[in-house]
């Protein structure tokens, strides 16, 4: 198998997210609700910070993970997959009971872009910490992580809003840089597959373990706490495409899957790169999707259990 190429990336780009969609969650206990229904801390959500998090089931597996950030005191908007939205946002609207907040669709109501390179530089706040949140008049720019040491960021505006400078970007070169990131965006065919950590995302501010109680909360701290633990989320190159949610196997063994692609996107030097959910007894190993072999690449970040 051909060895994938060196990652690249532009110096600098801007290109819409149509793959995206808003939930806007408006009114007093806006913050307060979300605090109890998802992984992360939005009791202390403050205008210059957002939050990576994730919606779960009773059994800890994720029903969708959003970017989530603070327009005022009463707005929060939860930025997610657009084919999980629907179900999403009905499933969250049935907890709200007597809580001041109304959720709803907003995807109409604001124009999504990425921002990488300068572009994003441009936007971002000083410093590199990942979720910094800047206001730039009605939009608001997200840190986000890094691909191939370049600054990418979520930037969101009203709809009417011009689109952000810089010179226009491919959006495939986009959804490389997403997966380069080492971030996984829950999309419908992996929905309910996985407790967050088994996409890192105890390692990249995806779950606060120290906040009150939210769903699934429970098989979330004993996979953390009590060594359950039995899978990761790895970066990984294949020579040709690979589907969401298609199963991964071990070599020689095609009966037992010891995992899932999770995201994947083209590779400018060929083949795709995927985000690949495994059992971590089997990553050092020879693998396979369909007869395709997977080569595992450096995750851009460090695990919290490594730290």
């Amino acid at each position: 198998m051909a060895k994938p190429m060196p990652p690249q990336l532009p110096d600098s780009g801007v290109t819409p997210l149509n793959h995206l969609g808003v939930i806007r969650v408006a009114g007093e206990d806006a913050a307060k609700y979300l605090h109890g229904q998802l992984t992360q801390d939005f009791a202390l959500l403050d205008l210059q910070q957002a939050r990576l998090a994730a919606f779960l089931n009773a059994k800890g597996r994720m029903l969708a993970s959003f970017v989530a950030f603070k327009r005022s005191d009463t707005e929060v908007l939860l930025v997610c997959a657009r084919d999980l939205l629907a179900p999403t946002l009905k499933r969250l609207s049935m907890f709200v009971l007597r809580a001041k907040a109304k959720l709803s669709d907003a995807t109409a109501d604001f124009a999504l872009y990425g921002l990488l390179g300068e572009a994003a530089r441009a936007a971002l706040p000083a410093g590199d910490a990942p979720w910094a949140k800047a206001d730039r008049g009605d939009a608001s720019a997200v840190r986000l992580y890094p691909a191939c040491g370049q600054p990418r960021a979520l930037y969101v505006a009203p709809a009417a809003s011009p689109a952000p400078a810089g010179p226009q970007l491919a959006e495939p070169l986009w959804l490389w840089s997403e997966v380069h990131s080492g971030i996984a965006t829950l999309t419908a065919p992996v929905a309910e597959a996985f407790v967050p950590q088994m996409l890192n995302y105890e390692s990249v501010g995806g779950v606060n373990f120290k906040k009150g109680c939210y769903p699934g909360q429970e098989v979330v701290a004993r996979s953390q706490f009590r060594g359950t633990l039995k899978r990761r989320c790895y970066l990984a190159h294949a020579p040709s495409a690979l589907a969401v949610g298609a199963e991964v196997f071990a070599q020689g063994d095609a009966e037992q899957p010891v995992g899932t692609v999770v995201q994947a996107a083209a590779a400018p030097g060929g083949g795709v790169d995927a985000l690949v959910s495994l059992q971590i007894a089997a990553a050092g190993g020879h693998l396979q999707v369909h007869g395709v072999a997977l080569t595992l690449l450096p995750l851009p970040y460090t695990l919290l259990e490594d730290i």
